[in-house]
């Protein structure tokens, strides 16, 4: 087989605490009924792609989200750890509100653009790129010439893994919006085994793709 390698990470679907904003690091929510419906859509348009392989963070969100891309392709997802959402620390199940009110500190630097300060327990960018990006690299080195294949992911860690992938700066993964639930991004090889070109971002199923962008 000739051609392109081709990976596309895919946000998990909705669950109760996207819904209202309470972060989720490393807990392991289950999706809502709107994230089920969301990775119901969603898995004939990842089938359409021909995947050859399928790979899911371990968390349930994640893992159910894929059950249905499973279902689809009629593959079988292997579980990676390393494709976790940040570890949030201390911030884990506040809504924003909630997080200013407790760490005035921290949530005043966050908010004027500092960046998220190192909250006890949580990872940072730099933590968070050193397990995700070989992870994501592994994927890529896993597929054939001409293959296609899908991770489902989370959506800050995903950005960060995006921009390692295109040699980004890591502050980079800031300025750019994260994937909508069970939106997801398309990258293509520019050279085998060598630089990665970014195809389409926050691409969503539904009659009108909306969120679709095409680069």
């Amino acid at each position: 087989m000739t051609g392109a390698r081709t990976l596309v990470l895919l946000r998990h679907g909705r669950t109760a605490w996207n819904e209202v904003g309470r972060a989720q690091g490393h807990a392991d929510v289950e999706l809502d009924e709107v994230g089920h419906a969301q990775a119901s859509t969603v898995a004939p348009y990842m089938a359409a792609l021909e995947p050859a392989a399928l790979w899911t963070s371990d968390l349930a969100r994640a893992r159910q989200t894929c059950a249905y891309v499973e279902e689809a392709t009629g593959l079988s997802a292997k579980e990676d750890p390393r494709l976790r959402e940040f570890d949030v620390g201390a911030r884990q199940g506040l809504t924003m509100p909630e997080f200013f009110e407790a760490f005035p500190d921290a949530a005043a630097t966050w908010s004027a653009g500092h960046g998220m300060p190192q909250l006890e327990g949580a990872e940072s960018t730099v933590d968070v790129a050193e397990r995700l990006l070989p992870a994501l690299l592994e994927c890529f080195a896993a597929l054939a010439p001409g293959e296609a294949g899908v991770v489902v992911t989370h959506g800050a860690s995903l950005k960060v893994g995006l921009a390692g992938l295109l040699g980004w700066p890591e502050q980079l993964s800031t300025t750019f919006q994260g994937l909508e639930n069970c939106g997801w991004a398309v990258l293509t090889e520019v050279e085998p085994g060598g630089r990665v070109r970014l195809v389409a971002y926050n691409r969503q199923a539904g009659p009108s793709g909306g969120g679709l962008t095409d680069l």
